[in-house]
């Protein structure tokens, strides 16, 4: 795909956002068709977002690290998008439901780094990637799309769409983490004080250490890395909730702390 079709396809994109309108596929001209010119119009919606609201680039999301995500929208692994300043909110947030074409809340681990994270020629491990953590922060991503089923679209498109993320939003950060299980530690959702869902770390590739080393792989793979302070958000923990104004949500991780949004 030549520049000047990069370009429009990310302008395209992020009109729709601006409009807060639905489409049932990136039109064939400018839809990607591999995943690094899908990373590569990622960027040119990033930098339209950021021209038209103010703030930068914070960190990343994971997509697609559950199994049950996998099957849904049909993709064989996950895909990365770009946190931004202006859409992450520290907890307790209220958002309102019209800034959203979709509001689809997930439950999840979140990560501080505490120092660039160097290429690794034999990439990076769960274990390995422990060094470079500064912070554990439960979380809550609100993902936002513009298909109007977004389970048929495929991986390109949903990456070219930011990985199609919508806001963050995110409780304290916990150093003293390590000595937790992650796998097995416990994530519950509750919608207006009544149980919703509850999930373990064990449904984000096993473990959202995991999650995390294979995003420092990807990034050097596509030329980029994970940085001092940057922030990741690993992917959700159980089923997805559509919210809608008037909800009030609380993500409970237990010992990790707890996550408020109310939704207007």
């Amino acid at each position: 795909m030549q520049r000047y079709e990069l370009v429009h396809a990310g302008d395209y994109l992020a009109g729709l956002r601006f409009r807060g309108r639905q489409i049932e596929a990136i039109p064939a001209a400018i839809r990607p068709t591999d995943l690094d010119t899908a990373y590569a119009i990622q960027d040119v919606v990033v930098d339209r977002l950021l021209t038209r609201q103010g703030g930068q680039r914070i960190g990343y999301k994971i997509a697609c690290t559950s199994k049950g995500a996998q099957e849904m929208l049909h993709v064989d692994g996950p895909l990365y998008g770009q946190m931004l300043s202006f859409s992450s909110h520290a907890a307790p947030a209220t958002l309102r439901r019209s800034d959203f074409t979709q509001c689809v809340i997930e439950s999840e681990f979140g990560f501080r780094m505490a120092s660039d994270v160097p290429a690794a020629p034999a990439g990076y491990s769960a274990e390995s990637i422990v060094p470079f953590i500064d912070a554990l922060l439960p979380a809550i991503e609100i993902v936002n799309f513009r298909f109007v089923d977004w389970t048929v679209v495929g991986a390109n498109s949903i990456a070219a769409d930011n990985a199609i993320h919508g806001a963050w939003v995110y409780g304290e950060p916990v150093s003293d983490w390590q000595q937790l299980n992650l796998e097995t530690h416990e994530v519950t959702l509750a919608v207006n004080e009544k149980p919703f869902d509850a999930g373990t770390g064990a449904a984000v590739l096993g473990h959202p250490l995991n999650a995390l080393a294979w995003l420092a792989n990807e990034l050097s793979r596509h030329g980029k890395q994970l940085c001092a302070g940057d922030l990741v958000t690993t992917g959700v923990c159980m089923d997805v909730y559509f919210a809608e104004a008037g909800d009030r949500l609380m993500a409970d991780f237990g010992v990790l702390g707890r996550v408020a949004l109310t939704v207007t």
